[in-house]
């Protein structure tokens, strides 16, 4: 273990994930959603190939035998990656990014009611908290024009609920990857992710496809290579430091969607995108420290009836 690698690489791994966004926020909607999921996905596939036949063969790291539970996680990732998009085209790049921490919040929700778990208090004020931080980067959006669908208010209000459905979608994979980890490599969850939505997207050429400029191409490829180094980065970080210690630093995404935003799309985020999404990462981190000291407890109860058992 070097937890400073592992966070070294983890916030290199953010880097690349906001990369990754702002080429698809600069096509500006202009080439379909279901094509730039088709090239995102199968450009991804050439270096997260290379790495996984580098790490000891691409027949071992992708070896299953719950194909159903891929199916799973990657329709709701692909749900996840449709709506972001979306969010992306509708709106500037912190606010796409700030939104997109609701996933650990919808995560803790659906764990409740889906997977019965266990909430208390404390994780749904964290949850109401987060929520409310949504609002306020909402907030400056919500007026009688948001009815008219001319206005850039309606054009806004209409991201932040993409941004809020691929939240949701993302948590339902992230569920589904709990499940998946305790049996499968971590290069089978990210390869049969891949090739599925690479299908999907291929598929969508029925509803139409645009030839894309030199200028969008390039955008393409970048968000595919961006992507799939992404994964690699988020894999490797995981060998270096434990993923309590790492998931914190998911929020680095905000500095990085802030500086990027700023030098290359002339983006200056409103004092509520900052409140609101300071907000939603205080809720995120009091809700992963709360997840971490029941997880503690859990392990201390174990121990403590192992002993008593002997």
């Amino acid at each position: 273990m070097d937890p400073r690698k592992g966070i070294l690489l983890k916030i290199s791994a953010t880097l690349s994930l906001v990369l990754m966004g702002a080429c698809i926020s600069a096509l500006g909607g202009d080439i379909p959603i279901g094509q730039v999921v088709f090239f995102r996905s199968a450009i991804a596939l050439l270096p997260l190939c290379i790495w996984m036949a580098a790490q000891g063969g691409l027949r071992k790291e992708i070896a299953t035998r719950h194909i159903g539970g891929h199916l799973v996680r990657s329709f709701s990732g692909t749900g996840g990656m449709v709506f972001s998009y979306l969010a992306l085209a509708y709106l500037p790049l912190a606010d796409a990014t700030a939104i997109s921490y609701a996933t650990p919040l919808f995560t803790v929700v659906l764990a409740a009611l889906l997977l019965k778990e266990v909430v208390r208090i404390y994780r749904w004020t964290a949850i109401v908290i987060g929520l409310c931080g949504i609002l306020v980067i909402l907030s400056p959006h919500a007026s009688w024009e948001a009815w008219d669908m001319s206005s850039g208010s309606a054009v806004a209000m209409t991201g932040g609920i993409f941004g809020l459905t691929a939240a949701v979608f993302s948590a339902i994979s992230m569920i589904q990857i709990r499940h998946l980890t305790q049996t499968e490599n971590t290069g089978a969850i990210v390869f049969y992710f891949t090739i599925l939505t690479t299908a999907i997207g291929f598929a969508s050429i029925a509803l139409g496809w645009n030839t894309p400029t030199g200028w969008q191409m390039a955008l393409l490829v970048g968000a595919g290579l961006f992507g799939g180094i992404a994964q690699i980065l988020v894999t490797l970080s995981l060998r270096y430091a434990e993923a309590s210690l790492l998931a914190p630093f998911d929020y680095t995404t905000m500095i990085w969607a802030l500086l990027i935003g700023y030098a290359f799309m002339d983006q200056v985020p409103p004092a509520t995108t900052i409140a609101g999404a300071s907000t939603v990462i205080a809720a995120g981190l009091f809700t992963l420290w709360r997840e971490k000291q029941l997880r503690r407890r859990r392990v201390a109860a174990e121990q403590l009836v192992l002993s008593t058992s002997r």
